[in-house]
């Protein structure tokens, strides 16, 4: 009778003890889902905004999309064995030099190309992808069902993490913020358009569209966000994109600082209650099809249909993560919030 009741009293200290156990784990895991965000994450949050969802933007379309939403991504490269620091190198050793060897995302290459190659800080995307593998990111209505139509199962969605809700901006912007908002926002437009021409009629196709909707579009932008945006060049295209006296010393400064391998940071001038914006515009490998070298890299029909559109162009001999101009934004000091 006294083993019987050691027994009982044994498996309730078990099952207490288990119990607690439960509860401490939870509590652990709720207090860690609602501490506050660290730096690294709210500035992982930014870079991702403004780095990766200009071309994987989570609120464009199903159809005409010019590369997968961010949360396809995540979905190829984690499971749930993956460990953060598994996941953050993965992500960067394809950042780091794109090649169709080192995707895991063969649909993605198929679909839209493989992803042109950019010099990125390797810091930078590590901290996207620190952010990405931690947090929930926001993600287009239409993915779920598309991810388990496509791959009809194999491949299961993944967004797992905590709410990014808390990392959501809400001090006031300032005149560098704003100015790269309006920078980026203008670039996703044309970069959208231009892929897409590129991807769906190409890069002959995309010269034309180039001259005839590259102006309407910035105008567009500009008049949306109320501001003048230009994107002005040394070495321009279009003899209407000549840099002035002022532009041109901020690129030469831009090309040095980058060829230097240092932080740029933007060039912010307050004028007479007007913000003067600027910061610079560099090449990538997609660039390279119209602006690279004009004997290796350019087709010879592209090339000829340039010099009949721009004969003074300038624009041509880049190579990779060069500067091929700037963007020069003026905006009203009052529309600081």
């Amino acid at each position: 009778m006294k083993s019987r009741f050691l027994e009982i009293t044994f498996l309730c200290l078990l099952v207490a003890s288990f119990a607690s156990c439960n509860n401490k784990k939870q509590k652990e895991y709720t207090e860690a889902q609602t501490l506050q965000p660290t730096v690294a994450a709210i500035e992982g949050k930014k870079l991702m905004e403004q780095k990766c969802n200009l071309c994987h933007s989570p609120s464009s379309k199903r159809t005409g999309r010019i590369a997968p939403p961010m949360v396809a991504v995540k979905s190829h490269y984690l499971d749930e064995n993956t460990t953060k620091e598994e996941f953050v190198n993965a992500i960067w050793n394809f950042v780091e030099k794109p090649t169709k060897a080192k995707s895991k995302m063969n649909g993605a290459v198929f679909n839209f190309g493989l992803m042109p190659y950019q010099s990125f800080e390797e810091a930078e995307i590590k901290k996207i992808a620190s952010y990405i593998y931690e947090y929930k990111i926001e993600e287009p209505t239409w993915f779920k069902d598309h991810l388990e139509e496509e791959s009809k199962g194999k491949m299961k969605y993944r967004n797992d993490g905590k709410s990014s809700a808390s990392l959501n901006a809400s001090e006031t912007l300032t005149p560098s913020e704003i100015g790269m908002k309006y920078a980026l926002s203008t670039k996703k437009e044309l970069g959208k358009n231009l892929m897409g021409t590129i991807q769906s009629k190409g890069t002959l196709e995309a010269v034309t569209f180039c001259n005839k909707q590259a102006y309407p579009i910035t105008d567009s932008m500009a008049t949306a966000q109320n501001a003048k945006i230009k994107r002005v060049s040394d070495q321009p295209r279009n003899p209407e994109n000549q840099a002035n006296a002022k532009e041109n010393k901020y690129i030469q400064d831009f090309k040095t600082t980058i060829a230097a391998g240092k932080e740029v940071n933007p060039v912010v001038e307050h004028t007479n209650g007007m913000i003067n914006f600027y910061y610079p515009i560099t090449t990538n490998t997609m660039c390279l099809q119209c602006h690279g070298n004009s004997k290796s890299q350019i087709d010879p029909l592209v090339l000829s249909t340039i010099k009949n559109l721009y004969p003074e162009d300038k624009a041509l001999e880049y190579d990779v993560n060069q500067v091929r101009g700037i963007w020069a934004i003026t905006f009203d000091d009052n529309s600081i919030n």
